[in-house]
């Protein structure tokens, strides 16, 4: 995809955020885009692992703006908005990866500090997200917002219960501002990916053989067929394994 012609490539000219960029399903979405000709934003909170996620978006033909940034740091979330206004005039596409599982253990026994960081990560900040980027979203011919849910949104599975928690209520979230967004022409849903390949997952199944399982990059087409100006879809929690939902693709 990287050699074809820009008027060929299905994003060209266009500005896709991602965040957790720096590896897994936030890094392949980030590559497939740059192929596909658009101009990345990277979000992440390693300085060396943007780079590497930038190293291969180069290799893809794209080009990567680059912020080192916590999503927990709530100020720094609220001000991304107005900074990249400065420089882009509307955002295209978010792509919010980022998140984290925390400590998978009996409700009694979750601390107030893992509660919180989970529920900040995956749950607040994405919230923050919306506020802080709807404005260029909605300046966007087709704006398109995919956000990474989980399984364990519905499974509410013993001892996943802050990662749970904060993934159902992600879900209702973007429902929400789905349903703001009817009258405009930003459409807003969520990717449950399945199990996926990624350093998460080892963490939550230690004894899973990772090669058994399919690689981040598998998602990417699907997370490009989301955020194309063709998929209409609103407010929808679209699954890896439900192939009608995601053959909307440009």
């Amino acid at each position: 995809m990287a050699n074809l012609p820009a008027a060929l490539k299905r994003f060209s000219g266009k500005t896709v955020l991602v965040t957790g960029a720096s590896r897994g399903i936030g890094r392949a979405a980030a590559v497939a885009f740059a192929a596909e000709g658009a101009h990345l934003i990277l979000i992440a909170r390693t300085r060396g692992g943007l780079e590497e996620a930038d190293d291969e978006v180069r290799a893809a033909g794209g080009v990567a703006t680059l912020i080192e940034m916590n999503l927990a740091d709530g100020a720094r979330v609220d001000a991304l908005g107005p900074s990249l206004f400065v420089r882009f005039p509307q955002l295209d596409v978010l792509v919010a990866n980022a998140g984290i599982l925390g400590t998978l253990t009996a409700l009694p026994h979750v601390s107030d500090a893992d509660w919180n960081s989970v529920l900040n990560i995956n749950l607040t900040a994405n919230w923050r997200l919306i506020r802080t980027l709807d404005p260029l979203l909605r300046r966007a011919e087709a704006g398109r917002a995919v956000f990474l849910s989980s399984n364990a949104a519905r499974s509410c599975r013993a001892y996943w219960g802050p990662y749970a928690v904060s993934k159902a209520g992600l879900v209702a979230l973007v429902k929400v501002y789905a349903s703001e967004l009817a009258s405009t022409a930003v459409r807003a849903n969520c990717l449950d990916p399945g199990a996926t390949r990624t350093a998460m997952r080892a963490k939550a199944m230690p004894g899973e053989k990772p090669e058994t399982l399919p690689p981040p990059d598998v998602l990417a087409p699907i997370i490009l067929a989301m955020a194309a100006p063709s998929f209409t879809v609103n407010g929808t929690v679209v699954r890896a394994s439900d192939h009608e939902l995601y053959a909307h693709d440009a």
